[in-house]
């Protein structure tokens, strides 16, 4: 941390700031929206949609940029008005002026690594000589954009280190340029990669890279126009992209999607072919030859199961599968153990020239399925690093490439380790630790001696043992078992005081919430407030039966696991009666506009962020048709009256009253277009749902959330947890 905060801001909190509830004395008058009489009918059933002219985008159609620029003009008139933002701004980029890393990545003699000082709008990146050399800046994309909304994202440096392909991801959407650099020099190399999307960056040796890229979209067409037909190419350093050469596409079925990934030893290419975001693969697998021919040999035909690849050593390739394991374990294909290969008719084609193996070698079990879940692996010299969760809670252990047991990784808190990374021969991994009181530390893993020593720690201006972590678990509808962790200060906790809670949730794509540390919601706690996030069934907690239990058929599982949390939090007196606020985000962003719907007297208020809200449409934009695994095809009469019986944009109460509402979004948001957040908002103004606001603040230079800089950050969670606190009855305090 570069200053210590005032202990008037850290001490314990006696009076108020500012006189509360202020704002709910403000007129709100709402921009008016046209409405058109647009209505179709569908599976028998006429569904009324007078707000689709707000899907066009906002940076072609005049129409809607002025609806957005009149609906911020009416927000930023209320937020800037509440009594609390100003504390809640600087209590949030207090939190955050701290210095942080990522994990390190070695490739050859030098140690790559992201830092940021503090309050800068963008990471840096750094780069050593040896694991204790001279520290030297590499990028620094802060001076990218005046705005600071040009991100380094994702970067990976060639075999020998001595290159570094990286992408640009520029005001916040998913498109990504790839360029290359000499990473002794620091020299752009003058290569560039356009139209990469949902991509890796695989190197092949030295010589160049592969990445999966779509084709350029039509003019205007670019942040809403479906996602088809993505390829992998090779990149070879010094050439143009016109002379990059294709390496696997599926022409004859374009709703495939591909990645690849290179093994260490640049043995193989492993590519995998998913259609949509279930943990469904194919795998093809490629020698890789001096020739270059890349030949595309099936591995594991159809798309049933996960496989995802740890690593390859000489002909045997590691994969963590929930094939005949719900929850996880780890097997090995040896790719000597095959005929002879010839080309002969796949069994699933992805091109006519695929080379398939007959017979196809088998998987054999090394790390069997266990009570908990298997997050992640990797190998790391010659031992197995091991992720699990437990109950949502990280747990690590090494194990030798047999599957015997070696060590476990002492962790000694509540949190959430992530990393692991690392190749077979390094002499160490990397895992970063956090816990919702505890920023994320670097520490480092010696592969031979098993001990763990700190790399880069945080330095706090508050103290985590002021704050008291407890897992619980509460009953939902059906009766099942789900956990939840609430976090306050002890001081609260052994009051048994009820306060105003923020209650967090996802519940879907097979994504696990775990503990970690926010700088905005640290700022919650410290004015006085509770924080809850539940593990909503569709979620990956408890593997594949946890997540399959809250899609497709099953979705009303998530929203009833959501409303139980909040009960349960007022039954057991950790918030009060009208002190329960709401937030999620995408997937979230859908589970707090049905709950809302579905339970408007049960919230205070509610923040909807980059929600998908209108699903009988979210197929048609972007990448929305991947998301066909979690909820269903609209065009299929079965899932689309379990889409209609939810959607958020179709089921607002007319009349009913409604929580406080804010719902977010962002002008280029190309992964859960904005159109979902502007058609719920209209309706939701129109329906007359009670007199606290529904409002929307619409983000410019930002996308679904990555890549946003910090400056960004810090006000737009100011306005949310203000407006949050505003409705919950929240009044923040400071000591005399």
């Amino acid at each position: 941390m570069s200053r210590r905060v005032p202990a008037i801001l850290a001490a314990a909190l006696l009076s108020t700031v500012a006189a509360p509830l202020i704002a709910e004395k403000m007129t709100l008058a709402y921009p008016d929206t046209r409405q058109t009489d647009l209505v179709e009918e569908q599976f028998g059933e006429k569904v009324a949609d007078p707000y689709r002219w707000l899907e066009n985008d906002v940076r072609t159609d005049s129409e809607v940029a002025d609806w957005v620029a009149r609906q911020n003009a009416v927000t930023q008139q209320y937020l800037a008005k509440l009594p609390q933002r100003d504390w809640f701004a600087q209590r949030i980029r207090g939190l955050l002026d701290y210095e942080r890393f990522g994990l390190p990545r070695k490739a050859g003699q030098y140690y790559f690594y992201m830092r940021n000082s503090g309050l800068q709008n963008q990471s840096q990146l750094f780069v050593r000589k040896g694991l204790n050399g001279t520290p030297r800046l590499l990028i620094d994309p802060n001076g990218w954009a005046k705005d600071g909304a040009t991100a380094l994202d994702a970067w990976v440096p060639s075999d020998n280190g001595k290159l570094l392909a990286y992408s640009i991801q520029d005001g916040g959407s998913d498109w990504r340029t790839i360029k290359v650099l000499d990473t002794t020099t620091g020299k752009d190399l003058g290569d560039g990669v356009k139209w990469a999307k949902f991509t890796g960056i695989a190197w092949v040796g030295n010589e160049g890279f592969l990445y999966s890229r779509f084709p350029e979209p039509k003019p205007g067409d670019e942040f809403q126009s479906l996602n088809k037909n993505q390829a992998i190419y090779f990149h070879r350093i010094g050439t143009s992209q016109a002379e990059d050469q294709l390496v696997y596409s599926t022409p004859n079925d374009p709703d495939l999607g591909h990645s690849a990934e290179v093994t260490h030893d640049n043995r193989w290419v492993v590519i995998t072919t998913t259609k949509g975001t279930d943990s469904r693969y194919a795998i093809h697998v490629m020698p890789l030859g001096k020739d270059r021919k890349w030949q595309a040999q099936t591995l594991i035909g159809g798309l049933d199961h996960a496989w995802n690849l740890i690593e390859g050593i000489g002909d045997t390739l590691y994969f963590v599968t929930n094939k005949d394991a719900p929850k996880m374990k780890v097997v090995k294909f040896d790719l000597r153990k095959k005929a002879a290969l010839y080309r002969t008719e796949c069994e699933s084609p992805a091109r006519p020239d695929d080379v398939c193996m007959e017979p196809r070698p088998e998987p054999v079990d090394v790390i069997p399925e266990r009570a908990e879940t298997l997050d992640r692996a990797q190998i790391v010299g010659n031992r197995l690093v091991l992720a699990y969760l437990k109950d949502a809670k990280s747990v690590a252990e090494v194990r030798s490439l047999d599957g015997k047991p070696v060590q476990q990784i002492t962790l000694n808190a509540i949190g959430t380790a992530s990393g692991f990374t690392g190749r077979p021969g390094d002499p160490e991994t990397f895992y970063a630790f956090s816990s919702f009181n505890q920023p994320t530390g670097i520490f480092r893993f010696d592969a031979s001696t098993g001990k763990s020593t700190p790399f880069a720690l945080p330095k706090l201006t508050f103290n985590p043992a002021d704050y008291a972590i407890e897992q619980r678990f509460y009953t939902s509808k059906d009766g099942t078992r789900v956990p939840m962790f609430v976090v306050r200060k002890k001081a609260l906790a052994d009051a048994r005081k009820a306060v105003p809670t923020l209650l967090y949730g996802y519940g879907g794509f097979d994504i696990a919430l775990t503990p970690g540390f926010s700088a905005v919601r640290m700022a919650w706690l410290e004015a006085g407030g509770a924080f809850a996030l539940a593990n909503l069934r569709g979620g990956g907690e408890y593997g594949k039966a946890w997540h399959d239990a809250g899609r497709l058929g099953n979705k009303q599982n998530v929203f009833d696991d959501f409303i139980a949390a909040g009960e349960y939090l007022i039954a057991e007196g950790i918030t009060p009666k009208g002190g329960l606020s709401i937030q999620g985000g995408s997937n979230g962003g859908l589970l707090v506009g049905a709950v809302v719907n579905q339970r408007p007297d049960l919230f205070a208020a509610a923040n909807p962020a980059v929600g998908v809200m209108d699903m009988l449409r979210f197929d048609r934009f972007t990448a929305g048709r991947y998301w066909v695994d979690d909820y269903g095809y609209p065009s299929k009469e079965g899932d689309w009256r379990v889409l209609r019986s939810y959607s958020p944009y179709h089921n607002i109460k007319v009349g009913v009253d409604y929580p406080a509402v804010l719902v977010t979004t962002a002008d280029t948001d190309d992964r859960v277009v904005p159109g979902h957040s502007f058609k719920y908002t209209a309706a939701l103004q129109a329906a007359k749902a009670g007199s606290k606001p529904h409002l929307i603040r619409i983000e410019t230079r930002a996308g679904h959330g990555s890549g946003k800089p910090t400056d960004k950050v810090v006000a737009e969670n100011a306005d949310i947890l203000a407006f949050l606190a505003q409705w919950s009855s929240l009044s923040v305090q400071k000591s005399e």
